[in-house]
């Protein structure tokens, strides 16, 4: 079997594991061919695309069929022709949203969803916090099984969207709120890192998991005078042993993170979603309390905020004012270096289709895929997650329980 990887200008590296020619020639044998949809995103602040022109070269290669709406990878800058290169068919939008398997980015609208041929498989975002009952509903009507790629874990509780994405917005995070910070109008007009006779500016970074990580770290690294805060101590001690530098950390309590908000000029909301709306919030009195022109970056508008001033806004209006503190709050902030984070969503998503192509029909690709079996918030009609069941006072059902019965 080969095993691919991509690095961002969108070219594979691969080894070759040994496998015998019988094994080879049976696994080939044994796949299905799939016909996988790839439209243009509806949201226009939306950049990324699932699969890059390599991901679909070689899923072509292999005898699958890649559908692409025109214009779908253009905000990642690769050409219609990149992917008809690679073994594409450029359709139109109808027959996109017709396909077995459908890949989006961003969730997907309702002018959408009325498009669908109804019993496909869905993989897309999910984003929680932008969801409706309508929207809900309408998927369920269809008969549809939705994967959220925030979802999507292994056995061993590694989310692949999760950290990937995650990555790419904690260094997005600090280049961002460096940005804001230096605006001599709406910001304070200093720099992030400090330099000869004037100190650092002081970065908060709340979350020690992944995007708190890479936000800690290109601080750091510009000079900043970086403070974490996360609830568990084993993320702490691991943060500060994989950074090397001396790092003040603590968990969080009201009277300390008040007091270090005070003087921060830079806040990261990085606090990773545990399915506790109410995990940890930062008052609204304690964001009074910053110094105007201080900015924060809110990394989980789209699921469970820490911050109590938060909502959700979009590359086109990232930022607004509360209280003299400027709050930048777009849930896809991995979309600004939308070619980096489209080589990274396709090095997640080549593998699963490839493990799809191993099974034979949905109820054994949720049953005998991990990845795509926690993913799932509805299954074949049946909604299976129970977050969303609260949310909207619906019935739901275990997806273990489902993927058994069918």
């Amino acid at each position: 079997m080969t095993s691919f990887s991509q690095n961002p200008s969108g070219q594979f590296s691969y080894s070759e594991q040994l496998m015998p020619q019988a094994e080879m020639l049976e696994e080939k044998k044994n796949r299905r061919i799939l016909t996988v949809g790839i439209p243009k995103e509806s949201d226009k602040y939306e950049n990324r695309i699932v699969l890059s022109p390599q991901a679909v070269k070689q899923l072509c290669n292999e005898g699958h069929h890649i559908i692409t709406e025109a214009g779908a990878g253009l905000r990642s800058r690769w050409q219609d022709t990149d992917y008809v290169k690679a073994g594409a068919v450029i359709e139109d939008k109808k027959k996109v949203f017709a396909s077995e398997i459908l890949l989006k980015v961003a969730p997907i609208e309702s002018n959408e969803i009325k498009l669908l041929a109804g019993n496909q498989v869905l993989i897309s975002a999910l984003h929680y916090n932008t969801q409706t009952a309508q929207k809900i509903n309408a998927l369920k009507a269809k008969k549809m099984t939705c994967i959220g790629l925030e979802l999507i874990k292994n056995n061993d509780e590694f989310h692949p969207y999760v950290q990937t994405m995650s990555e790419i917005s904690g260094i997005l995070a600090i280049n961002t709120a460096s940005e804001y910070l230096s605006n001599p109008i709406t910001g304070k007009g200093i720099l992030l890192g400090g330099i000869t006779g004037i100190p650092a500016a002081k970065v908060l970074v709340c979350g020690a998991g992944t995007a708190g990580e890479y936000a800690a770290r290109a601080a750091a690294a510009l000079g900043a005078q970086v403070k974490v805060f996360d609830n568990s101590l084993f993320r702490l001690q691991n943060l500060k042993n994989k950074l090397g530098i001396q790092l003040y950390t603590s968990v969080f309590q009201n009277e300390i993170i008040s007091k270090a908000l005070k003087t921060a000029d830079v806040l990261i909301a990085a606090a990773e979603n545990t399915n506790d709306e109410n995990m940890f919030i930062i008052s609204e009195k304690m964001i009074a309390e910053m110094k105007k022109g201080s900015v924060i970056i809110d990394l989980n508008t789209d699921s469970a905020s820490c911050i109590a001033t938060s909502r959700i806004t979009h590359l086109g209006n990232p930022a607004f004012e509360t209280h003299g503190v400027i709050h930048y709050c777009v849930p896809n902030i991995a979309s600004k270096a939308a070619r980096t984070a489209s080589v990274a969503l396709s090095n997640t998503t080549f593998p699963l289709l490839q493990k799809i192509s191993l099974e034979k029909t949905i109820p054994n690709i949720i049953h005998n895929i991990p990845e795509l079996k926690y993913g799932a918030y509805i299954y074949e009609g049946i909604l299976t997650n129970e977050r969303l069941a609260k949310k909207f006072d619906m019935d739901y059902k275990d997806i273990d329980l489902l993927s058994i019965m069918f």
